[in-house]
Formats: structure tokens, C-alpha cells, sequence
């Protein structure tokens, strides 16, 4: 049996191609950029995995169908959540795509993940969307499965990181009124486990055509999440209910205090007034599965990220970011009309652990020259609306393309080459770039930058100062493998 999914570089992409290759299924992964997919992750199954590229807000870009083997179901696993105010626009053209692109095949089955829409509530723009492409979807010729969740709790899921963030960092929490709204967990574990279940031959017939809400076996407040992700953690923290918080400040409290991103906290908070529990359970009979607690579901999700087995990340979406896919694909910083700054240095031990060094960049390590530079630079970009440094990195060793970093975004990571290049999704007047090229004796570092009009070449002049003072010492440490993060 073939299955196609689509948005498979997304968090639930990542996690379900596994699943469904270690279940004996052929897999054709859709991505916008094949550079990103962690094709290295699949080396043993590279006979069941197919990877195509296109984008499905560019119809043009899109392969024929009638080139792809036949398809028996297709997962629809896409959304623009964290694209900004157009987003639910972007979603009914990507849906609308994909049943026109699909069309033509004789397709057995479409999966669709979405949230919950109680009836009878005025929905937010949010799951008013999600309503929407689950209708544009049903327009298809094959027949759909829309499988409809609250939160996903799981390491590196949006949810569970901006609760881990609220809880390690903030002992008291001013919370707003939506944080005593009733939702339904659900662990990603049992998400996949009823993705898969809905394409199992055996059973599909009684998914087609149909929607069923899938949630954990506890329904809780926003509150009573915070306060036993807290237990989980041993942590005292105080939560003190106000009643005054607007939505927009609400998103803005979400923003400053978490990782999320501007528009994706805006999206959220315009949902979480809403209750979203299960309306039916009947799922639950055609695919059984041990439901994890919540708190289970949190142990289960800390002891991955201490283990460094993270597979997938919310925010290592492309949407989750401003870099153009076209520089992933063109792994040549620009050479023209760009300003720079480069340097290089003799390596002072050996190639490797150069280049061990280079790879631990960012994250909780830091940075090998005046971190608290880097921080307050990202603090400054946090407060213009940017993405700021609360991403971190997904594993504290490795790193792939596209991966986030930081204020950064990973356009190339050739650890045989020794070189990495990374694209600033900061907020910028203009474009910024910074590589580094470790060869068999010396390692070469440059900062490059494209400025956008007259502001762009003031504001390199302005900040070329400190580079003079935190360029050379980063290159130093790095050039004698930047072991100790007291050597800062």
C-alpha cells in the first residue's frame, strides 16, 4: 500500500513517516525543499521512501500526477498557522491545490488533521479555518477521514513548548481568563497511533466519509496544565487569574514570554476561550490504544528531550520563519552588492574537534564570544516582533538543514565539509548570512550582508563596531575547539 503525505517536514510529518515505514507502507514524502528532509534518518528504508518537492500555494510547482505511482491514501498534514494575517487564505488555496493536483488519481483515501470546532460556538478565525479546508477537502474525489484534536502534548510540539516555557521560567504567572477554558489533551503517540489506524485496510472503509474527534482520557483547563506540568517538574509556581487581559495583550504575554512567534501566539489566543473537547468518542472502539494522561504525557515528553531524541519541532517549519526557500537551495552566499566581514584563523587543535565546536553553536551553550551580546541582541529583536533566541536548537550536537538556531535558520550543515551556513530570520534591514569553513588547517569565518536601501547600510555601520570586538574572540574559541564555557 502507497501512501502520500504532504507537509512532511512538518511536526507531525516527521513523526508519522516512521511509523507508517516501520508498518511495511510505501511512503511518497511531499516537501517544498528536499534539502530540508532528514533523507540521512531513513537510510534503512530508502527502498519504501519516495521524496518529491512542491509547493502548494504554487500550483506551477507542483509534479504531474500522472508521473507518481499509484496513490492509495494521502495524508493532508499542512497549515500556515504561523504565516501572519493571511493565513486562513493561504490555507483554502494550499486545500484547494491539493483536490485539483489529486484529482486526476484514482485515490482511495484522504487524512486530514484539524481541530476541534464545537458546534453551536462562533469559532475563531483559527478554527474557522481549519473548518474551512476540511469543506474544500470533502469537494475531493476520494473520500476523507478528518480526525479533529485539541492540544498535541509531545517534545517540540507548539503547545507543549510554550507550557514548558511559562513554567521553567516565570514563578508567578499573571494568567488571563482563557487559561480556565477546558480543552482535551492528547499525546502525540495516540495522534499517530489513529493516523495510522485510519489507512489500515482492514478498517478504513469505516473512516471514509467520516469525522471523529480524538482526544486523551482527561479533559483540563489551561490552568490545571500549567500547574501539573509544574508538579511533574518539582517547580512552586503561583498563578494569579486576571480578568483584564485583552486578547492582544494576551498574544503579547504569549510572545515575550515563550518562543512562539507573534503570529501564531495571535492565532492561538483568538482559539483558547473556546472549549475543545471531544464531542464523541467513537474512535476509540475502532482503534484501541492505551490514551496517555496528560502528566504521562509530559514525563514521556521530557525524558525524549533529555535523552536528545527529539525527531521533530514545531517551530523547524518553514512558516515558522521568514528565510526564502530558494536560499536553502542555493547553498552560495551572495557575492554581489553585499558587505562583509571575514576572517580566518590557524586551527590550534585538530580538524574534528573544530568542527565538534562549530556544530554546538547556540542553544543553551551559547556562544563562544560575550553571549550576553547575543542575548541582548535577540531580546531586542523579541521586542521589534522577530523570532528572537528563545527557539534554541532542536539537539545540542546536531545540526541539519533547515534546522532553527537561535535567531537563525540553517541553510547548509556539511559536517564532512566542515561547513555550516546560517540566514538571520532576525528583523533586519536587509539580509544576513554568516558561514564558517573549517579546512585542514585553518578555519575561515564571514559575516555577510545585503542591505536593504540607505537604513540597511546605516545600520551595518552601526553595529560593524562590534563586530571588531566579537568576531575575532568567537574565532579564536572556536579555532581551539571552544570547550569550556568559562573560556567565554
Amino acid at each position: 500500500m502507497r501512501v502520500l503525505v504532504t507537509g512532511a517536514n512538518g511536526y507531525i510529518g516527521l513523526r508519522l513517516i516512521p511509523q507508517l515505514l516501520e508498518s511495511g507502507y510505501s511512503v511518497i514524502a511531499m516537501v517544498r525543499n528536499k534539502n530540508r528532509f532528514p533523507i540521512q534518518n531513513f537510510e534503512s528504508w530508502k527502498l519504501q521512501l519516495v521524496l518529491i518537492e512542491g509547493d502548494f500555494l504554487k500550483p506551477e510547482s507542483l509534479p504531474n500526477c500522472d508521473y507518481l505511482p499509484k496513490i492509495d491514501a494521502a495524508y493532508y498534514l499542512l497549515h500556515s498557522m504561523g504565516a501572519g494575517k493571511d493565513f486562513p487564505d493561504q490555507e483554502k488555496s494550499c486545500a484547494r491545490n491539493f483536490t485539483e493536483w489529486l484529482s486526476p488519481a484514482h485515490l482511495g483515501q484522504v487524512v486530514y488533521l484539524g481541530g476541534i470546532s464545537p458546534h453551536g460556538s462562533t469559532l475563531s478565525e483559527h478554527l474557522e479555518s481549519r473548518a474551512e479546508v476540511a469543506r474544500i477537502l470533502e469537494t475531493g474525489n476520494a473520500p476523507l477521514t478528518t480526525l479533529r484534536a485539541s492540544i498535541i502534548v509531545g517534545s517540540g510540539s507548539a503547545s507543549f513548548e510554550i507550557i514548558r516555557d511559562l513554567v521553567e521560567k516565570l514563578p508567578v504567572m499573571s494568567t488571563p481568563k482563557w487559561t480556565r477554558t477546558k480543552c482535551q489533551p492528547i499525546a502525540i503517540r495516540n495522534v499517530t497511533g489513529y493516523l495510522l489506524g485510519v489507512i489500515d485496510p482492514k478498517l478504513r472503509q469505516h473512516f471514509f466519509n467520516g469525522t471523529f474527534d480524538i482526544g486523551g482520557p482527561q479533559v483540563l483547563t489551561y490552568q490545571t496544565m500549567l500547574e501539573d506540568y509544574a508538579e511533574v517538574r518539582g517547580l512552586r509556581r503561583f498563578i494569579v487569574p486576571v480578568p483584564f487581559l485583552s486578547p492582544r495583550l494576551s498574544a503579547y504575554w504569549l510572545y515575550f514570554m515563550t518562543a512562539t512567534s507573534f503570529p501564531l501566539a495571535r492565532a492561538l489566543v483568538s482559539s483558547l476561550h473556546i472549549e475543545t473537547t471531544c464531542e464523541e468518542s467513537n474512535i476509540e472502539e475502532l482503534i484501541p490504544q492505551q490514551l496517555l494522561g496528560y502528566k504521562e504525557s509530559i514525563r514521556l515528553a521530557l525524558s525524549v528531550i533529555a535523552q536528545n531524541r527529539v525527531p521533530s519541532v514545531w517551530f523547524n517549519s518553514l512558516a515558522s520563519g521568514k528565510v526564502d526557500s530558494r536560499h536553502i537551495c542555493n547553498i552560495q552566499i551572495p557575492e554581489h552588492g553585499v558587505l562583509q566581514d571575514l576572517r580566518e584563523s590557524s586551527l590550534h587543535t585538530t580538524r574534528e574537534e573544530v568542527i565538534a565546536a562549530v556544530w554546538k553553536l547556540g542553544g543553551e551553550l551559547g556562544w563562544p564570544s560575550m553571549d550576553w551580546a547575543w542575548r541582548l541582541r535577540g531580546l531586542l529583536d523579541k521586542c521589534v516582533g522577530g523570532s528572537g533566541m528563545r527557539r534554541g536548537r532542536r539537539d545540542p550536537h546536531e545540526l541539519s538543514t533547515g534546522d532553527a538556531l537561535d535567531f537563525w535558520r540553517v541553510i547548509l550543515a556539511d559536517e564532512e565539509a566542515g561547513r555550516l551556513i546560517l540566514f538571520a530570520e532576525m528583523k533586519l534591514p536587509g539580509e544576513a548570512w554568516l558561514e564558517f569553513s573549517v579546512g585542514p588547517t585553518s578555519i575561515k569565518q564571514r559575516a555577510v550582508f545585503r542591505p536593504r536601501g540607505l537604513f540597511g547600510r546605516i545600520y551595518w555601520i552601526c553595529i560593524f563596531p562590534f563586530h571588531l570586538i566579537i568576531f575575532p574572540r568567537m574565532l579564536k574559541q572556536l579555532s581551539y575547539g571552544w570547550k569550556k564555557k568559562n573560556q567565554l
